[in-house]
């Protein structure tokens, strides 16, 4: 599973926003890239889709910048990597699609591993939606996923 720098800039930049939303007022993607060490430019590219998909709000003009669409609490992880076309999968191959390897009529088919990472990459999105933003600031990831295998088996 590879996550690209898309998906994990999103996350940083909104967990950041996450993080000063309470006690400030707009806050500059200049601001967020300085604390986070990332390319403003980067962040500019991101923060359209991520308005787009109403994640954030903006300000225009002197003293401007985003703010968080909604609480914290009610932003999944997932949400955040889908607003910046992040594909969450594990396969090669499109899971709805007809697979990844060609067979001997030249049909496509699904190599012997399809379901293992379709799989995986359910598990993964299972787990960004159950982590909110704020979960990631309060410090309420460790441990996560053994908490949601354990309600899943309940």
């Amino acid at each position: 599973m590879h996550l690209s720098t898309r998906g994990r800039y999103a996350v940083m930049a909104m967990v950041d926003l996450a993080t000063q939303d309470t006690c400030c007022g707009p806050v500059s993607l200049a601001c967020i890239a300085d604390r986070q060490q990332l390319s403003l430019c980067y962040l500019e590219q991101l923060f359209g889709p991520l308005r787009r998909a109403g994640l954030v709000t903006s300000a225009r003009g002197p003293g401007g910048g985003y703010r968080l669409a909604r609480p914290a609490a009610k932003i999944c992880i997932a949400e955040v990597i889908e607003a910046v076309e992040e594909p969450i999968r594990a396969t090669r191959c499109d899971i709805a699609g007809e697979g990844c390897l060609r067979g001997p009529s030249g049909a496509q088919k699904p190599c012997s591993t399809h379901d293992l990472w379709a799989e995986l990459g359910r598990q993964i999105d299972f787990f960004l939606r159950a982590v909110s933003l704020d979960d990631v600031v309060r410090g309420r990831v460790n441990g996560r996923a053994m908490a949601l295998a354990l309600l899943e088996d309940a």
